[in-house]
This record gives C-alpha cells, structure tokens and sequence, in this order.
C-alpha cells in the first residue's frame, strides 16, 4: 500500500531530525520542504583530486517514498555489512533507501548507519 502524503511528510521529518544531529560541521546545500542534505564543506583530496565539498546525506520526498541518499555506503560498499537486514532490503541501486513507512526499529538502524558513515568520513579526513 502506498503511503499517504502525510505519512511521507513525517518519514522526511524523522530521518531530517537525524542529519540536522550533523549540523555543522556538515552543512544543507538544498534545506526546503521535501529535500534536505548535508555536505562537507572541508577541501580534501579524494583519489587523487582536490574537492571543495563531499556529498555526505540527503532525504527528498519522491512519489510513494522517501529517498535517503547515503554516500558512505556508496564510497565504501563493505559499510552494508553494517546494515540489519530490514535496512539493507531497502537499498535501491549503490547508495538510495527507498522508506515507505519508518517504525522505532528501522530508525535506529539509520541513526546507526548515519553514525558509521560520519566515523568513516572523520577517518578519512573529509569533515
């Protein structure tokens, strides 16, 4: 069943309360109703090439969903060994979780994985 625009709404606002835990040091490019996301804004060198920001999160309200982009997993696909199952089953292509309903447990798995990546990103230097 697909969920209601209201149902979506509050999945976006969930999962927006944990990126803002992130901010700063990671800062929104896009802050606005249905899409919200945090990049590094710390120069790096990234394989090789100089970057003046990294990509790290987002979430945006699409039709039947909510995305939750996450560039940790994408940088490094062992992080998905990290992941419950439950979550894992919601990865859609390298880096995108398609949520349609967000319950207590599922949450904490994204705070969870949220937590990984910002380690990953402080290892590697990149905030």
């Amino acid at each position: 069943m697909t969920p209601s625009s209201s149902e979506l709404q509050a999945t976006f606002q969930a999962l927006r309360g944990l990126l803002g835990r992130y901010q700063p040091p990671l800062m929104p490019k896009v802050n606005k109703a249905g899409h919200f996301d945090l990049w590094s804004t710390k120069n790096v060198v990234i394989d090789g090439r100089k970057r003046t920001e990294v990509y790290f999160a987002g979430v945006i309200i699409q039709k039947g969903y909510v995305g939750l982009y996450y560039m940790p997993v994408y940088t490094t696909p062992e992080m998905k060994k990290l992941f419950a199952p439950e979550l894992l089953s919601l990865l859609k292509g390298k880096s995108c979780f398609h949520i349609q309903t967000l319950d207590a447990r599922l949450l904490a798995q994204v705070k969870r994985a949220l937590d990984a990546g910002y380690k990953l990103y402080k290892k590697n230097g990149w905030v």
